[in-house]
């Protein structure tokens, strides 16, 4: 690396911490005894208005209940196949068209930019169920589910996060964009989009469409999102490691669209497809695999047939036996 490309890349990751910890210190002002009392009343008052959408659902247009599933679904993958399986772990590559869109898709799901997103799933894998985990699950299910957005992080997560390397996300222009107009980007495609496509296109009401297809949804996504990171650590079986807290949950696999191969993931975090049953049961899967076909991703990371047998005979629960089934391309 040249020097002047150190220094670039030395200043951006010294502005993104200072960004970091300007918003921690305006959000001190919130803060007592450890809780994030702004993010308490922030998100009583969204599940509020998530049950009260439950009533908009028989006012509102076929159309409308259709469109909130689609940016249901774009939602999800702007976390599973982008800031997860792509910019977190890095399982396979993608080219800037479907950077962009998975980019955009991300703010849709409005569940912090990028780089911050990354880098924190990052310290949570590496220590994982520990002080150091943003939401570690040996602290109960409350709070591995949303407590853990109640309260002040622990000063171990911080700490660590602090050393693991970037590089990677700050030299990605799509990141940083992102980051440097996040609030502009959810603004637009959390909550005007969402909105307002229903009452331009087919004339439903902006009430019906607000609730619906913004808060609703936005609702939903977050939560199906959190099961991951509490029944996902708490409820199934550990057929690859069972010295793990992650589990197999065939529910949270339903929910979030392939993600709830969980004892796998850990276990194998590089492999893109979160699972050793491939496509199956995985929409995320099938999505990248799409991108493939269409020249938009490549170098899909998968581990091998015979790593993930010799795994489960050291160290699973016996719950899946020794045949794998995943499918070889």
């Amino acid at each position: 690396m040249t020097p002047r490309g150190s220094y670039i890349r030395t200043t951006a990751r010294n502005a993104m911490e200072s960004r970091s910890r300007a918003t921690d210190e305006k959000a001190d002002g919130w803060r007592s005894n450890g809780i994030v009392w702004r993010n308490v009343i922030l998100m009583a008052l969204l599940h509020i208005g998530a049950v009260y959408s439950l009533l908009v659902i028989p006012r509102a247009k076929p159309l409308t209940w259709v469109w909130s599933y689609v940016c249901f679904i774009v939602t999800a993958l702007g976390v599973t196949a982008g800031v997860h399986r792509l910019w977190s772990h890095r399982s396979y590559r993608a080219k800037l068209p479907l950077r962009v869109f998975l980019a955009a898709a991300n703010s849709m799901a409005f569940q912090n930019d990028i780089y911050e997103w990354a880098r924190d799933h990052r310290v949570h894998h590496k220590f994982s169920e520990t002080d150091a985990d943003p939401h570690n699950a040996t602290r109960g299910f409350f709070f591995a589910h949303i407590g853990w957005l109640f309260v002040r992080k622990h000063c171990d997560v911080i700490e660590k996060g602090k050393k693991l390397d970037v590089t990677d996300l700050l030299a990605d222009p799509v990141v940083q964009f992102q980051r440097k107009y996040y609030k502009t980007t959810v603004l637009i495609m959390c909550f005007l989009v969402p909105t307002v496509v229903p009452w331009y296109f087919w004339g439903e009401t902006l009430w019906n469409s607000y609730f619906l297809a913004s808060i609703l949804r936005y609702t939903v996504s977050l939560n199906v999102t959190w099961l991951v990171n509490s029944a996902a650590h708490m409820y199934g079986n550990r057929p690859y490691d069972q010295n793990i807290s992650p589990r197999e949950n065939r529910w949270v696999t339903f929910g979030a669209i392939g993600e709830g191969f969980h004892n796998f993931h850990h276990t194998f975090p590089f492999d893109y497809s979160t699972s050793e049953f491939g496509p199956r049961f995985n929409p995320t899967t099938c999505f990248i695999d799409l991108m493939c076909w269409m020249s938009l991703a490549s170098n899909r990371k998968k581990a091998s047939v015979e790593i993930i047998q010799a795994r489960k005979l050291r160290t699973g629960d016996g719950s899946y036996g020794a045949v794998n089934t995943r499918q070889e391309k």
